[in-house]
Parts: C-alpha cells; structure tokens; sequence
C-alpha cells in the first residue's frame, strides 16, 4: 500500500505529527487484533469461546482439579488454531512501529503468540502463553508442550504435580513482573494505543486512565467505538489491520507495505 492510497478522512494530521515526534509508545493489545487472523475472541455472544461453555469448568484452578483432562484437552485444541494462524498486517505494522519509536512497549492480553511471530521484540504477556505450560505444584514453567502419554495432563518433570497451560485463569493475578513493567510503561509513555480490546477488563483496563493521567495522547482502535478526534484522544472506528498500515506509512513514508505471512 502506497503513501498515495492512505485516506485522509482516517488519518486525522495531528494523530500523524503527535506519532511522529513520540520518544515512548505503548501499545494494548486484545482479542480484536487476532480475530483479523482468523481466531475467536472470547466474549462475543455467538461465536466467543466463552459463549457455549462453564469458564468455571475451563478456566478456573477449581475446574481443573476437578477434571484435568477436560481443561488440558480443551486448551490443546485452542493451540491448534494459535499455532496455525498468520500475523495479519496489523500485527506486521506494530513491528514495524517498534523499529520507528525510540521506546516501545506493547503488552498483549492475548495468548496466541501473533506478535512475537510478526516481529515484535518488547512485547508484556499479561496473560501467559498457549506456547507454554506450568506445573500446579510449585510453577516450573516449560517451553512448548509436551506429548500425552496414558497420564492426561502429563505430569512435571521436576516435582511430579500435573502441568497445565501458562496462561491467567479466572481468580488468579497476573504475573507480578509483567504486570509491574506495564504499569511503569503506562506512566511514562507519549502515546497510548488501546487496540482490539473492550477496555473493560481490569486490571489491564486501567492502564489507559494511568496513561492518560501522565498527559500521553490516547489512540483507542475498536470497532465498538464511536469515531472522536481531538488534540489527545482519538477514537477510530477501524479494522486495525487496515488503519496501523495506513498510520505506519503516513507518519514513516518510507516504510515497507505490511503484508501477511
């Protein structure tokens, strides 16, 4: 996509100017930037993942203790669809952005592992990883999945507890390293971006208001918003694999086209 095919109507010129001198961009990221890549996000009333089924069975400590092998093989085939799926060009534009800013921060609510595949190198999973599983004992945390044998879940290594998926389940913190870095970016970063993601899931939600407190300018891309334009909030009503591309080469013309892979 060329400088030429950039619509002016969506990219507001101050949006453009403030990007372009920022030292410190932070980045949110949800469930609406994957489903551009074909994943379900969770919420949607007919097609979430949570729509058909208990989160209490699924995602939740006490569901899996009560049953292992239905929450392990349910995440199993949730990570089939992740590991298959292509970074679509949104995903590609923030790797692209992170090489243009200074200091860039983008922290993820998603488990998918689309960012670190597009390129992205500075990326906070605030929610853990379907590419990674830990055990309910003591959180040895390993790389990968291991085979099932006859034991489903298959057990540690180390301390012989069952293993599950790294990822945050309903009831427990999150991680108190990620965590702590995202706030300290929220506090000292120019620009905000809250893209894909309903901003009503806390405590990540929060760290738009924290943003905005410290004076960054705040970039909401969700399809449920209304469009708004001022000196330091914008609400743009787009697909973000259609408008980070556009932004990306308005603020750097020189930038390479995004393209999937």
């Amino acid at each position: 996509m060329g400088k030429d095919n950039i619509p002016c109507s969506v990219i507001p010129q101050g949006l453009v100017e403030t990007l372009r001198q920022a030292r410190s961009v932070l980045v949110l990221t949800g469930a609406g930037i994957s489903a551009e890549s074909g994943l379900p996000t969770y919420r949607n009333a007919e097609t979430g993942l949570w729509s058909n089924v208990h989160v209490e069975d699924l995602a939740t400590v006490t569901g899996f203790r009560r049953n292992p092998p239905l929450v392990w093989n349910w995440y199993a085939e949730r990570r089939v669809p992740a590991l298959q799926a292509l970074p679509n060009a949104g995903h590609l534009a923030l790797a692209e952005m992170e090489r243009r800013v200074p200091t860039f921060v983008l922290i993820t609510q998603n488990i998918d592992g689309l960012h670190q595949r597009a390129g992205s190198l500075r990326v906070i999973e605030l929610h853990g990883s379907l590419g990674r599983v830990k055990c309910l004992g003591y959180q040895h945390v390993f790389e990968g999945w291991p085979a099932t044998g006859e034991d489903v879940p298959p057990r540690c290594p180390q301390c012989r507890s069952r293993l599950r998926p790294d990822v945050v389940w309903f009831g427990e913190s999150l991680p108190q390293e990620a965590w702590s870095q995202a706030k300290q970016a929220a506090k000292r970063c120019d620009v905000f971006f809250s893209i894909g993601t309903s901003g009503m899931v806390e405590p990540a939600a929060g760290l738009l208001q924290t943003a905005e407190r410290a004076g960054a300018t705040i970039i909401v891309n969700n399809l449920e918003v209304e469009p708004l334009t001022s000196p330091h909030r914008y609400q743009l009503n787009e697909q973000a694999g259609e408008l980070l591309p556009w932004l990306v080469q308005a603020v750097w013309p020189d930038s390479s086209p995004m393209v999937t892979v």
